[in-house]
């Protein structure tokens, strides 16, 4: 990897508990990610499935976080903007973004489950042709031109027009990024074609880079993260005997044909998910055999699937900031090297205290 320059912190709100919880729980993991300096947190939009994210309402969550922090970056990964009102995406952003002092990243993407779309009156098939209109009306919104109809958004919001991340499995989402002058978010893990099933993710995402980068206007510099399950423990054995239970649950809920039997070994499931487990040492080895990630500008790290208890994950969090980034030249910022100690400021929250509460 070269040498990194942002650090974040991603989240689909599956912690073992209840939606409420989920959201408290996932409040303290980011509080506890700024004080460790991290650059951004990331939550996920899902809907209905709680199995596989329990967050449908991004922004309103990220407005709560708002006032539980000062600096951290606040990014929505993503937005399934087929299903929304463009006109109320662009209005509650740009609510967001400045109640927050400037500090939204706004992640859109065509979605995934097609049964969603059913409930929305929207067509699966169609989603791609509906993403692209509705991110133009996003556009025309904040940028300040007159909508259907003749009105204009209050306020506009042209700053919010330079920090849009497109999400994309492939090499013309690439293109259609990059001919935008969008940020471009590469997952932390892709299914992989019948005819390849040993690709590397680097196979899988290079081609979107390399599309991403001839397609991006001259001058305009790149943005692209790269999201990866990353689980960190002081102890190989523990970090790899949650691992185990984790990608197990996972592997339960799958029903692809390409998913590893169920007698599968943990390094066959790690494998499978494209994890990074282990100490830090382990982790540092694991994510600079990624060749992917020498061309990304922001990492960006998530537990799932691994989805480990609370207290795990916080402690994942501290060793990340503190061992794993700065091995890859990271540098947080200065403010938050005092707030490294073992004192968690996730107790910052009302009660009950995530740190009351561990799963």
């Amino acid at each position: 990897m070269s040498k990194l320059q942002r650090l974040g912190f991603f989240s689909r709100l599956l912690d073992d508990a209840t939606a409420a919880e989920r959201y408290r729980l996932v409040t303290g993991q980011i509080i506890h990610a700024e004080a460790f300096g991290f650059d951004s947190a990331w939550v996920a939009q899902h809907h209905f499935h709680e199995s596989e994210g329990g967050l449908p309402s991004p922004l309103v969550f990220l407005a709560s976080v708002a006032a539980r922090t000062q600096r951290i970056r606040l990014g929505t990964g993503i937005v399934t903007l087929p299903l929304e009102n463009p006109v109320r995406v662009a209005e509650d952003a740009l609510v967001l973004d400045l109640i927050s002092g400037g500090r939204l990243e706004l992640g859109v993407g065509t979605g995934g489950t097609p049964s969603s779309f059913t409930a929305f009156g929207q067509e699966s098939e169609q989603r791609a042709a509906v993403f692209a209109k509705h991110l133009a009306v996003v556009r025309e919104a904040w940028a300040g031109r007159p909508l259907e109809g003749g009105d204009r958004l209050y306020p506009s919001s042209p700053q919010l027009l330079d920090r849009i991340w497109q999400a994309t499995f492939s090499a013309s989402g690439g293109t259609r990024a990059g001919r935008a002058g969008d940020g471009l978010m590469l997952s932390r893990t892709q299914p992989r074609l019948p005819g390849a099933p040993h690709a590397t993710l680097a196979d899988l995402q290079m081609p979107i880079i390399e599309a991403y980068l001839a397609a991006l206007p001259t001058g305009r510099v790149p943005r692209i993260v790269g999201s990866r399950s990353v689980f960190v423990a002081d102890d190989r054995a523990v970090a790899r005997r949650l691992a185990d239970e984790g990608l197990r649950r996972s592997l339960a809920r799958q029903t692809d044909a390409t998913r590893p039997r169920a007698d599968a070994t943990l390094d066959e499931l790690i494998a499978w998910q494209d994890v990074h487990v282990g100490t830090p040492a382990d982790v540092i080895a694991s994510l600079r055999a990624d060749e992917t990630l020498a061309h990304v500008t922001d990492l960006v790290c998530q537990v799932h699937s691994v989805d480990p208890p609370h207290r795990h994950i916080l402690r994942s969090i501290e060793l990340i900031a503190t061992e794993v980034a700065p091995a890859f030249g990271w540098i947080g910022p200065k403010a938050a090297t005092a707030a490294m100690t073992p004192a968690t400021p996730a107790t910052d929250l009302s009660s009950p205290s995530p740190l009351q509460t561990i799963a």
